[in-house]
């Protein structure tokens, strides 16, 4: 039995730019034109990762209403976008794939995502990937991604033969290489790929 885990922006989504838009926005509209850095330049690339540096950043480290002001801001304008504007749309055969590997008898597959778990299942739901009883690691679990990808393995169970993961960034590509991963990229970032039409399980 071998573990297949997946992120979402930019593996299974092309979601990063809107949803990166919808975040930054988010913010400023709670905290005003505040100092942002680079995504690279955070510790944590994560939702609740980037919040966290970014608050105290700004000198809000101990204000957890900004925090759940902008997590809430955030996701209903991820909601908002999807009903005014469609679902964010999946990479090609993306949906297929996840069916496949969902359904494998030697698979077990699981999500762990650096996004919120709420804004996660909107976009998935939306686009048409049935998630029901796979396992899914969001930053509601932790700041870290290396932690959300365990955790998504320790739900998906143990005694995995292997563990590959589908990422899209550099700091999917640290993450793996931290665990012992084997890394699927995907994407022109890391030169991956971009469809899943021809992938096998």
């Amino acid at each position: 039995m071998k573990a297949i885990i997946f992120d979402i922006d930019g593996t299974l989504l092309e979601s990063i730019a809107v949803d990166t838009e919808l975040y930054f926005s988010a913010v400023r509209e709670v905290l005003g034109p505040v100092r942002i850095r680079e995504l690279s330049d955070y510790e944590h690339v994560t939702d609740s990762g980037i919040l966290a540096q970014l608050l105290a950043d700004n000198g809000y480290a101990q204000d957890p209403s900004a925090a759940d002001a902008i997590k809430s801001i955030f996701i209903e304008g991820v909601r908002t976008h999807i009903e005014q504007g469609g679902s964010f749309p999946a990479i090609e055969g993306a949906v297929q794939f996840f069916e496949r590997v969902r359904n494998a008898g030697h698979v077990r597959a699981a999500i762990a995502t650096g996004g919120w778990r709420e804004s996660a299942l909107l976009k998935l739901n939306s686009a048409g990937f049935n998630i029901d009883g796979v396992p899914l690691a969001t930053s509601n679990d932790a700041h870290s991604r290396v932690e959300i990808m365990r955790s998504a393995l320790r739900q998906a169970g143990d005694g995995f033969a292997s563990v590959t993961y589908f990422g899209d960034a550099a700091w999917d590509q640290r993450a793996c290489r931290e665990l012992g991963w084997e890394l699927v990229a995907v994407g022109p970032d890391l030169g991956g790929i971009e469809s899943y039409v021809d992938v096998a399980v």
